[in-house]
């Protein structure tokens, strides 16, 4: 080096100090790198900082619902609502009912209800502390996140779930939870969101809605099906809680897992139990194969499955990619209610609630009675299937027909040849993934309490 050079280069250093100094930095102070991707949670501390924190729970739930590949199309899959149309081993073992422990989709989807679970509940705790004027539905829909996602996790996993927790950024183990104490603290947590919405605005009813059906879906998830009916009765038929996608954020999962990749397909009398989904042309369920007309004019360009068999059927109600999904809807009220009634011995009630629904949709009939106590049953669990296609509801009434009603599993789930080889297995819940045996109190090795509905 020159002794130019050299005059320069000390002058620039000299020059870099006197400028940190002037800013009241130290030569250390350049090597210190933070990473944008993590968030201090000094930097939550404030009401806008608390208002992020609930805004960024309610995206998460997007991804607990449509925006992810969640219990609402693991669970279809393992029940009779979807086929498995690629070659992904995981979803193959859940299709035919064989999930073991190590099963990728099942731990994903674990995973993504402890994660709306926690980030709702840290939503509450910042904005009791630091927004207490925040009307009382931000904080009743960060606890109706929680209960829901407490709730869909018990009907879809067996026995000996874990709740941790995360206090002042350290984790707090939890023991193993049967379904039934799974569903008590969600209905603690649904009561808790209750009691906070007081309002009357829009978004008052919108969340206190959301709360109820909640509410009562746990409740009949309990068999408390006459409590269940008194929680929603002031739930709206219209009433729908929307959940929003878009190409920056969650791509809808309708379009993405179905209609563009091929890798779902609507199932037809699925494992001779399952629901005639296609061939009932039900307008609450409306359904294409993907070389018919009406599947080209809203964009469907294959003609088979990913894994190239055929058919390939489309569930069109929210094929768009950005299309919002209604995730509960108030006629979910009325099928409790119908229920309810029919558990009460009013089977005509129970009819005339269904019909009633009915009438909101151009297309269906009036319904006649089914005849029989069974029949009635399989009227109204019919009714729900199709009412509730794609939004998690199937697999919690399976394991229901099972443990309130007496049915066995090979009268409910599908059973027989599977479509790609060999038969359904024997599975009727999830078993915990294998990544919890991290927990100590759950221990290496061990899993599930119990098995079964």
């Amino acid at each position: 080096m020159t002794p130019n050079k050299r005059s320069r280069v000390a002058s620039l250093a000299a020059m870099a100090v006197t400028t940190l100094l002037a800013l009241g930095c130290t030569t250390d102070d350049i090597l210190v790198i933070e990473d944008p991707d993590i968030i201090n949670p000094s930097n939550v501390r404030s009401a806008a900082g608390a208002n992020a924190v609930r805004l960024g729970a309610l995206s998460r739930f997007v991804g607990l619902t449509t925006g992810d590949e969640s219990l609402f199309f693991l669970g279809g899959l393992f029940t009779d609502e979807w086929l498995n149309g690629d070659s992904f081993i995981y979803k193959q073992e859940v299709d035919q009912r064989v999930t073991p422990k190590e099963n990728s989709g099942i731990t994903g989807a674990m995973r993504t209800i402890h994660r709306v679970r926690l980030s709702a509940q840290q939503a509450v705790d910042l904005i009791t502390e630091w927004n207490p004027i925040a009307p009382g539905w931000h904080t009743g829909e960060m606890l109706m996140l929680q209960a829901y996602a407490l709730n869909i996790m018990a009907e879809h996993f067996c026995d000996g779930m874990i709740i941790s927790n995360v206090v002042e950024g350290r984790e707090e183990y939890g023991d193993p939870m049967t379904a039934v104490q799974v569903y008590e603290r969600a209905l603690t947590l649904a009561n808790d969101g209750l009691a906070r919405v007081t309002g009357s605005t829009a978004d008052d009813v919108r969340v206190r809605s959301a709360l109820a059906l909640t509410k009562g879906r746990i409740l009949a998830n309990l068999n408390r099906q006459a409590e269940a009916a008194t929680a929603v009765a002031g739930v709206a038929t219209s009433y729908k809680y929307m959940v929003y996608h878009s190409q920056t954020t969650w791509t809808n999962q309708f379009w993405s897992l179905n209609l563009n990749s091929g890798r779902y397909s609507v199932s037809e009398k699925e494992g001779t139990n399952g629901m005639n989904f296609v061939s009932a042309k039900d307008p609450r369920v409306p359904v294409c194969e993907t070389r018919e007309a009406a599947c080209k004019a809203i964009g469907a360009t294959r003609t088979n499955r990913d894994d190239l068999t055929t058919p390939l059927n489309i569930f069109m109600a929210w094929a768009g990619r950005e299309q919002a999904v209604p995730v509960m809807q108030g006629v979910d009220a009325r099928m409790i209610e119908a229920e309810a009634k029919l558990k009460a011995g009013d089977a005509p009630g129970a009819l005339a609630t269904l019909n009633a629904a009915r009438t909101t949709v151009t297309g269906l009939a009036p319904l006649t009675d089914a005849g029989t106590a069974s029949a009635r049953l399989d009227q109204i669990f019919r009714e729900r299937a199709f009412w509730q296609f794609g939004r998690g509801y199937r697999t919690g009434d399976m394991r229901r027909l099972i443990r309130q009603y007496g049915r066995t599993a090979a009268s409910v789930f599908p059973v027989g040849a599977w479509h790609k080889g060999g038969n359904y297995g024997i599975d009727v819940d999830f078993p915990l993934p294998q990544a919890e045996e991290n927990n100590p109190s759950l221990g290496l090795g061990k899993g599930c309490m119990a098995r079964g509905a």
